[in-house]
Parts: structure tokens; C-alpha cells; sequence
């Protein structure tokens, strides 16, 4: 009976999906945003958070349902761009691409690039669709449980993702730490909803709204990007030859080889994806490195195995879908690019978290059905339109970055008509760029600036309701058993860092510096 009943609630759910996906303007969202996320992830040096940090303020005169729809178009969108870049050029368009660069370029130098984007493309939808349907079916549990928490154990949730993905990620955990409290700062600028009393505002009256999170996010990771890749690009010889409709049919010997590293890194990517500070980018590295560590003859990889494509495709493209699960149904986003997609909720007057699923199906259970039709419409435009995407790789850079700079300061303007918010762009732009050359990575300042205003909200809350007794959040087991997982993972970061520290060879101070 049990079964029967989630079938029928799963039928509802669908048919909700479908009623808000199913519109004119949804559909036509929809497919603007994948083709946006596949424009830009073929572009090699842009990638997810720069394009989303470049068109979310036009969002903003959106529906909710609609901004949703778009952005999350333009984030799964980016996966299946960003390995055409990494195949055809040997330069990833986003960094959870960049395996692929290792067997994909080697394969197109062979002749088979049409072989390497078509199952590429394959791979991506596979891994996909397990997410979406791992989405749909853990979604309503989660969002059902979660409900039963309280203040302490948001506070005590939100922790734990704010230290796990400022830790996890490259370079010394005291960095990410210090952006993440950083971050925090940024998001307590303006007036405190509960005193009245403006924050460091230092009495200028634009600042008592805050600090905008359009400008801050274009400014810390739209600006730099920009500038770093006009640095870094070069005019590379492409590889072009034998890209025909014939050429992508793939031999009995390549889809025998496929199936099981497909399956694997679907696998993996569904878990990781989940989880605050792994995302698309380990599991595509894990995935890669499982595959080369079970196969029968590990020294094809690097020169063209199709195992070595295959199985990190599915798992950054399953773990893209799989990281809406945590921000939908806790709201709490495991990466930079889900905390904007949080922030764009709650700008639209949208509370994420368990009664988001509740209280807004059409919106929510329109998102997951719009993953089903933009990753059929990613598939049609990515196998019948390689050739336009080998024209659009070839466009010079020099020509792309002034309308990505003019794109910036206008999106930038127009959220709020005022100049005030450009100006905004400009300092961050500055700050993010002497941030790139310090090491310091701008994602966990995102993170605790769209969290910090959450947490002060949870632990003022649970205070409140305790009368300033702090020991309850050690008495309520999820609360207790969330922060002592925070703890543990703040350890083991540290520990990692200086282990590797040591085992690393001693460089001259000249080129540590550097």
C-alpha cells in the first residue's frame, strides 16, 4: 500500500511539474537557458559561475518559476558545453571539464572526435537523468523530515556546509575560512531587520539596502574571469578533421567499453553531487581515477580511452542535478553557484528550504520536470549542431570580452537603475582580481554571504526560544551529531592540508611566491 501510495503521489507531483513547465514562456526559458549554459560552457575560461554571475540580474523581472528555470538551464547546460572545448581544443570550458581534456583530446587527434562528443553527449544525459530521478523520488522524504527542525539544527546544517565547502576545496582551509567570515561580514552590511540599526553602513545611505549580490557576484568572479583569460587564451589549432554525421557512430567495441564506467560515474556523481564542497568537479576527477584504477590495461589513459571521457561526463552532469537536492529541499547550497540560485529565491520573496516543497510545488516540481526537457533539448542541440559549436570556439577572444565587460556593467545597472550598483562591480572587480593573485577563492565568500544573514536568523531564533542558553544545541541529537561532523571535518582538513604540506618537495621562495 505504502508503494502504491508514493506512485500516486509521484503521478500528482508529475502532473504539477508538467502543468507549470508546459507554458509558453517556461518552455521558451528553458530552452534560452541551455543554450546559454552550452554557449558558454564551449567557451573555453568562462564557465558556470561566470555565466550565471553575468545573466542572473536579468532574472530579477522574472517569475520565480521562470528565473529557476533559466538559471538552472544555464548550470546543467554548461556541463554538456564544456566538453566540447576539452575534446576539440584540449582547453576545458569549466574546470569539472578538465578530465576529459586527458583521453578527449588524444581520441579527436586520432580522427574520432565525432565518436568522443557523441558519447560524451550520451554519457551526459545518462548521468543526468539518474539525478533528476533521484531528485524526485528523495526530494519529498527530506523536505518531509526536515520540517521536523528547528533553529538549532538549521543553524547547525548550515555550519557544516559553509565549513565543509571552504575546507574541501584547493589550497590552505584557513584560506576558504577567512572568505567564508569575509563573506559573512559582506552579508551583515545594511539595515538589521530586527533593531533597525544600520550595520557598516558608515552612514552612506546606499549601503542601508546592503550590499547588492548581483554586483558582488559579477564583480568577484565575472570581472577577474575575463581578465585572467585574456591573459591566459591563446589561438590554438583546432581539431576539426572528420567531424561528420558518420563519424560520431560509435564501434560495438566502443559501447562495450562504455555502459560500465557510464554506470559507474552516474554512481558517483548522484553521491557526491549531494554533498556541500564536492560537487561536479571531485566526482569527475573520482570517476576518472576509479575507472583508470579497474580497468585491465591502465596505460591507455591519457591517449585516447573512451572510458576516460565516458565515466567523468556522467558524473559531473549527475552531480550537477543531484547538488538541487540539498538547496531545494534544506536550503542550504553545497557550492557558490547554488548559493546564488538560493539568493535568486529569496530576492524573488521565496523561502528555500522544506516548505519550499510544500508551499510552492508548481515551482518546485516545475524545476525537476524542466530538467527532463532541457537535457532533451541539450542532446538535440548538441549532436546535429557540432559544427556551429566548432564555429563558435573559433571566435577570437578580443572580440568576446568588451560585450562581456559592457554585458556586466548593464545587467548590473538595471537591477536597481542605479549607478551605485556598477560602482559596486568596480571594487569588487578589483578585489576579486588581487584576490586571484593572492590564492584566495571567491567561492566560499559567496557562500557566507548568502548564509551569514541566514545563520544570524537561525541563531538569534534559537537563542530566543532557549532564553540565550547555548548547551541545547548540544542537547538536540541532530544539532549535536551535525556540529560534531562540522568539527570532524575541519580536523581532517587541517590534518590533510599539512600532511600534504610536508610531503610536498621544497620549492625555491622565489617561485613559491610566484
Amino acid at each position: 500500500m505504502a508503494a502504491v501510495s508514493i506512485f500516486y503521489d509521484l503521478a500528482d507531483h508529475i502532473a504539477i511539474g508538467l502543468g507549470a513547465i508546459l507554458t509558453p514562456a517556461n518552455l521558451f526559458y528553458c530552452f534560452l537557458g541551455v543554450l546559454l549554459g552550452q554557449l558558454v560552457g564551449a567557451l573555453p575560461g568562462i564557465g558556470v559561475l561566470v555565466a550565471i554571475s553575468l545573466l542572473f540580474p536579468f532574472t530579477f523581472h522574472l517569475e520565480p518559476t521562470s528565473a529557476l528555470i533559466m538559471l538552472a538551464g544555464i548550470y546543467y547546460g554548461t556541463a554538456y558545453g564544456g566538453s566540447t572545448a576539452s575534446i576539440l581544443l584540449n582547453v576545458p570550458g569549466q574546470a569539472s571539464s578538465a578530465v576529459t581534456c586527458l583521453d578527449g583530446y588524444p581520441m579527436a587527434r586520432q580522427g574520432r572526435a565525432g565518436v568522443a562528443l557523441f558519447m560524451t553527449t550520451v554519457a551526459s544525459f545518462v548521468g543526468a537523468s539518474v539525478g533528476i530521478l533521484l531528485m524526485m523520488l528523495f526530494s519529498p522524504t527530506i523536505a518531509q523530515n526536515a520540517l521536523r527542525f528547528g533553529p538549532w539544527e538549521y543553524f547547525s546544517l548550515m555550519l557544516l556546509g559553509l565549513i565543509a565547502a571552504s575546507t574541501m576545496a584547493s589550497g590552505a582551509p584557513a584560506k576558504g575560512i577567512a572568505m567564508v567570515i569575509l563573506g559573512i561580514v559582506l552579508g551583515l552590511v545594511g539595515i538589521d531587520v530586527n533593531s533597525g540599526v544600520g550595520r557598516f553602513t558608515f552612514d552612506y545611505l546606499p549601503l542601508y539596502d546592503g550590499i547588492s549580490l548581483a554586483s558582488i557576484v559579477m564583480g568577484l568572479f565575472g570581472v577577474p574571469e575575463v581578465i585572467a583569460t585574456i591573459r591566459d587564451v591563446k589561438k590554438e589549432s583546432f581539431v576539426t578533421r572528420s567531424i561528420s554525421y558518420r563519424s560520431m557512430v560509435p564501434t560495438r567495441d566502443d559501447m562495450s567499453r562504455s555502459w560500465a564506467p557510464m554506470l559507474r560515474g552516474t554512481a558517483i556523481g548522484s553521491f557526491f553531487g549531494a554533498l556541500p564542497g564536492a560537487g561536479a568537479l571531485v566526482s569527475s576527477f573520482m570517476a576518472y581515477a576509479l575507472e583508470k584504477k579497474v580497468a585491465r590495461d591502465p596505460s591507455r589513459f591519457g591517449k585516447g580511452a573512451i572510458e576516460g571521457i565516458i565515466a567523468p561526463e556522467a558524473a559531473n552532469n549527475a552531480a550537477d542535478q543531484t547538488a538541487f537536492i540539498p538547496t531545494m529541499t534544506l536550503g542550504i547550497p553545497g557550492s557558490a553557484t547554488m548559493a546564488i540560485v538560493l539568493g535568486v529565491l529569496i530576492i524573488h520573496g521565496v523561502t528555500p528550504g522544506p516548505k519550499l516543497v510544500v508551499d510552492h510545488p508548481d515551482l518546485f516540481w516545475g524545476l525537476v520536470m524542466s530538467f527532463w526537457i532541457g537535457n532533451v533539448i541539450l542532446v538535440i542541440l548538441n549532436i546535429p549542431l557540432i559544427g556551429m559549436w566548432v564555429k563558435v570556439l573559433s571566435i577570437p577572444y578580443h572580440y568576446l570580452y568588451p560585450v562581456i565587460l559592457v554585458f556586466v556593467c548593464t545587467g548590473a545597472f538595471f537591477v536597481e537603475n542605479s549607478s551605485f550598483d556598477v560602482v559596486q562591480v568596480l571594487v569588487f572587480a578589483a578585489i576579486g582580481y588581487f584576490m586571484r593573485i593572492l590564492g584566495l577563492s571567491a567561492a566560499p565568500l559567496i557562500l557566507g554571504f548568502i548564509l551569514g544573514p541566514m545563520m544570524e536568523e537561525h541563531l538569534r531564533r534559537a537563542l530566543l526560544l532557549s532564553r540565550g542558553d547555548f548547551w541545547l544545541f548540544l542537547e538536540r541529537p541532530i544539532s549535536a551529531t551535525t556540529l560534531a561532523l562540522s568539527l570532524a571535518v575541519l580536523i581532517w582538513a587541517f590534518a590533510a592540508y599539512f600532511r600534504s604540506s610536508r610531503a610536498a618537495p621544497k620549492m625555491p621562495a622565489v617561485e613559491t611566491e610566484s
